[in-house]
């Protein structure tokens, strides 16, 4: 069977997570072998690199150095997770990928989009998801969402400002639209087993 690599993006508390874990159970129940991972983070070195990203003050890093951090963090989850569970035929869930940093260091940061790339090119190979999926949300919601979950804990990103994550839920949608083939938009602010089937509706061309 042929791996394929899936990815989940969308702003915070759109869900992600949720659906990762749904989507696994859903393909499982069809006998697919499907691996979970998420980023940063997926791998023993990028998870390193993930307690240095996502903790301490928002203005830790600039939005240059997190560019340079995440892919650093990227090409290990790569070569040393992805890759690999991909040769062996299992589908690859991810919990955001590249695409998170091209809206959040990229169009809500500042960094180029060819720079970006150009970077995640020598880090991974330039590997792409086969289907990418945005889970839009609200923002009030998805803060509502995110603050149910962390508390007082929210990480660097998320304690970050409504014109910050309004810019980030505006290129996730760019991306979807000038990507079409690649990505789909799914609206999340409804019940997880609407999203669940939205999800599983358009990932039906690459079902086995």
């Amino acid at each position: 069977m042929t791996g394929r690599f899936i990815s989940l993006e969308g702003g915070e508390g759109a869900g992600k997570s949720t659906q990762v874990a749904r989507l696994a159970a859903a393909l499982l129940a069809r006998g697919i072998a499907t691996v979970i991972t998420r980023e940063p983070g997926g791998s023993e070195g990028a998870e390193a690199i993930r307690g240095l990203l996502m903790h301490g003050d928002v203005n830790r890093w600039s939005a240059r150095t997190e560019t340079l951090l995440f892919a650093a963090a990227r090409a290990d989850h790569v070569e040393k997770c992805i890759r690999h569970a991909l040769a062996q035929g299992n589908w690859v869930l991810c919990d955001r990928y590249v695409d998170s940093t091209r809206a959040y260091q990229g169009v809500a940061g500042g960094i180029s989009d060819a720079d970006i790339m150009a970077v995640h090119a020598v880090g991974t190979r330039g590997l792409l998801p086969d289907r990418t999926f945005v889970l839009e949300v609200a923002i009030d919601e998805g803060r509502a969402r995110a603050a149910s979950r962390d508390g007082a804990a929210a990480d660097r990103f998320a304690a970050r400002g409504d014109a910050f994550h309004a810019d980030v839920a505006a290129a996730f949608r760019r991306f979807a639209l000038q990507e079409p083939d690649r990505f789909r938009l799914i609206a999340a602010g409804g019940s997880a087993d609407a999203v669940t089937d939205a999800i599983l509706t358009d990932l039906g061309d690459l079902l086995p």
